[in-house]
């Protein structure tokens, strides 16, 4: 068990073993990341968070949590020397998974990301310095690195959020089935928004909102795809170029999408053709790749934005 700072502990399950020199510390608030919950002493309060050390885990999704239950703890703690714990007047948190090295060791920079206002490379750098054996799983720092992007607060309106959950349910759900409800977006034609939405061309049935589409970096043209001859076409960042929007899974489409790979996505009024999907990627026209992919043809929809009666005064 290691002091990262002002009550607040890094360790491993073994830790646990010895509740007598856990109240000895100041220990009073235990915060297990494993794979199995712990059997804990009475006295301390707790927080489990099922998460196993591996690429297919979620821990993104679980980050706020953690620190609010760190910070919680810490509210109320004084320290009047930071190198010694028995000074401790409050309380102090034990973050802990089972060799203490790689996911507590992502909760314990998420939360210096936050609170220190540090990149995750900075924080993960800081922890490093004070615990050198931690050796945090790469995919928890592509995490941290999106928790970054969000500014330290899980957004799940972002892009980027919508992107790794979609990506995080194919790894979880291989075969698509028994999928949760959160994966889709409302369906707007049950529901009035202001937002701009996207009709079918031929039937004006509602399709999607604005703020489903998901954006990805243009890729780099004609010379992404091997199999075509590069034309002097636009160049490679110009965002038109795009034929087709990529978007995230709306409800209309669920009975289409479980238990299937690809295949074509049609309107659910008229049937006519809209695009189609692939949950291990497709190939946009600028040449990115982008997984999974919901792609609806810009050429098979009409944006529609709503303008206020004001607006025309």
């Amino acid at each position: 068990m290691i002091l990262v700072e002002a009550g607040l502990y890094i360790g491993s399950v073994s830790d646990l073993k010895d509740p007598v020199a856990l109240k000895h510390t100041g220990i009073t608030h235990i915060l297990s990341v494993d794979s199995e919950q712990p059997e804990l002493h009475t006295g301390f309060h707790t927080k489990f968070v099922h998460a196993l050390d591996d690429s297919s885990t979620d821990l993104l999704s679980k980050l706020d949590s953690c620190v609010q239950f760190i910070s919680d703890a810490l509210k109320t703690s004084s320290l009047s020397s930071p190198s010694s714990p028995s000074s401790l007047s409050t309380s102090s948190v034990l973050v802990h998974c089972h060799a203490g090295q790689s996911r507590s060791a992502a909760i314990i920079t998420a939360y210096l990301m936050k609170t220190h206002k540090l990149s995750a490379q900075q924080a993960y750098t800081k922890l490093q310095h004070i615990k050198p054996d931690v050796q945090m799983n790469e995919e928890f720092l592509d995490q941290l690195t999106l928790y970054e992007a969000m500014n330290c607060e899980l957004d799940v309106s972002s892009v980027l959020y919508k992107q790794f959950r979609l990506k995080k349910v194919t790894e979880k759900y291989p075969e698509l089935k028994n999928l949760p409800r959160d994966v889709f977006a409302a369906d707007p034609a049950q529901s009035h928004s202001v937002e701009p939405v996207y009709r079918c061309r031929k039937c004006r049935r509602t399709l999607f909102r604005h703020s489903s589409i998901l954006s990805h970096c243009v890729g780099s043209g004609a010379a992404a795809f091997s199999h075509k001859r590069p034309s002097a076409g636009q160049p490679a960042g110009d965002q038109s170029q795009c034929t087709s929007y990529f978007i995230e899974p709306v409800q209309w489409m669920e009975e289409a999408l479980l238990g299937v790979m690809d295949g074509q996505l049609l309107c659910p009024k008229c049937s006519a053709k809209l695009g189609s999907f692939n949950w291990y990627g497709e190939q946009c026209s600028c040449g990115r790749w982008v997984t999974p992919a919901f792609q609806m043809h810009k050429n098979r929809v009409d944006e529609i934005k709503h303008i206020s009666v004001a607006a025309l005064k």
